[in-house]
């Protein structure tokens, strides 16, 4: 475990009978990083978070937490994180603030401690004014800022977030996008994240790609982007298809042709445009010219977009850890709930 690592996984696996769900990954995360997990459904993403965060017993491979062994080291590990999952684990029945308390009582807190840091959490997630309301009056925004403050409550050092924004609008995303960040850069909590969201893997320090179980890039999101190079051009005509292949038979290149436009790159955008005009003989209606962004990267690196629908390896996670009786992240100690 290097100094400078909060997480550090080394040829972690792990399978489902004879499916591999996560296929020996291995990489890092500095301490105070904000680390973004991006991949298509069924790609490995919320196997590899539940291994983390010890839900899920690693077939191979090993991963530290704080130093400390995800696999041989449970209860220190949980002591250390605070988790917000996919589905809300809220107990709809308690009040905002008898939530958080049993929280704490998992974590074996103290009563003084549980009753100040509910006080400064609510505060923290502007839900102080609902304090004692159920949480079942709660808008589906209100209840993730209530499950980020109770993955907050025993002052965790890396803080998990698996699709923290699914089913959100915009401004509630983007209120707790800025939190997040506020985390990192005043309390120095690391944040391990999975997202569909391309301008939430942007704000990301770093951004791993996995795909079919494996990592196929890690890096800075403008790393990533400047890995492709040169301009993305986007024509569209009343035959798409037909355009596409005259390009590929003109040009040498391999667009990729849909419904709405044939899009490919090249060096240099505004000096290849004129030489489509002149030497094309399917009509252009439309040309558009940019820089690449992260969607390009990811469709580049996996042939897919990023909402292409498949068979999800999160469902067969959560299927299991389900079947175990495992409905919220237990406490250190909490072997039940495993």
């Amino acid at each position: 475990m290097t100094a400078e690592a909060a997480i550090e996984v080394q040829e972690l696996r792990r399978n489902f009978g004879e499916f591999v769900a996560v296929d020996g990954v291995s990489f890092d995360v500095a301490r105070g990083e904000i680390f973004g997990f991006l991949g298509p459904n069924g790609a490995g993403k919320t196997t590899t978070i539940s291994m983390l965060c010890t839900l899920l017993r690693p077939t191979g491979g090993r991963a530290f937490i704080g130093g400390r062994d995800v696999a041989r080291e449970g209860d220190a590990v949980r002591r250390q994180i605070g988790i917000v999952f996919q589905d809300t684990t809220l107990d709809e029945r308690l009040t905002a603030r008898e939530n958080l308390a049993f929280h704490g009582e998992i974590y074996g807190m103290t009563r003084d401690d549980i009753r100040e840091r509910t006080v400064e959490m609510l505060g923290r997630v502007g839900l102080t004014d609902r304090r004692d309301s159920l949480v079942m009056t709660f808008s589906g925004g209100m209840k993730r800022r209530l499950e980020i403050a109770r993955g907050l409550m025993h002052h965790p050092t890396a803080l998990f977030l698996d699709e923290p924004t699914i089913g959100l609008d915009p401004q509630t995303r983007r209120s707790l996008w800025e939190y997040a960040q506020s985390l990192r850069d005043t309390d120095g909590v690391t944040i391990f994240l999975t997202t569909h969201y391309m301008d939430e893997a942007e704000a990301c320090d770093r951004i791993a790609i996995i795909d079919h179980g494996r990592i196929i890039a890690l890096d800075t999101p403008s790393g990533l982007k400047a890995r492709l190079g040169g301009d993305v051009v986007a024509v569209a005509g009343e035959d798409n298809e037909a355009l596409g292949n005259e390009i590929r038979e003109r040009f040498a290149i391999d667009p990729r042709v849909t419904d709405e436009d044939v899009e490919f790159r090249v060096d240099r955008g505004d000096q290849f445009v004129p030489q489509l005009f002149a030497q094309l003989s399917s009509a252009i209606e439309t040309v558009s010219i940019r820089r690449p962004t992260l969607d390009d990267v990811f469709v580049t690196l996996t042939g897919r977009e990023i909402r292409d629908e498949g068979a999800s390896e999160g469902d067969q996670a959560r299927f299991m850890l389900r079947t175990r009786g495992v409905r919220g992240m237990g406490g250190p100690g909490s072997r039940g709930r495993r």
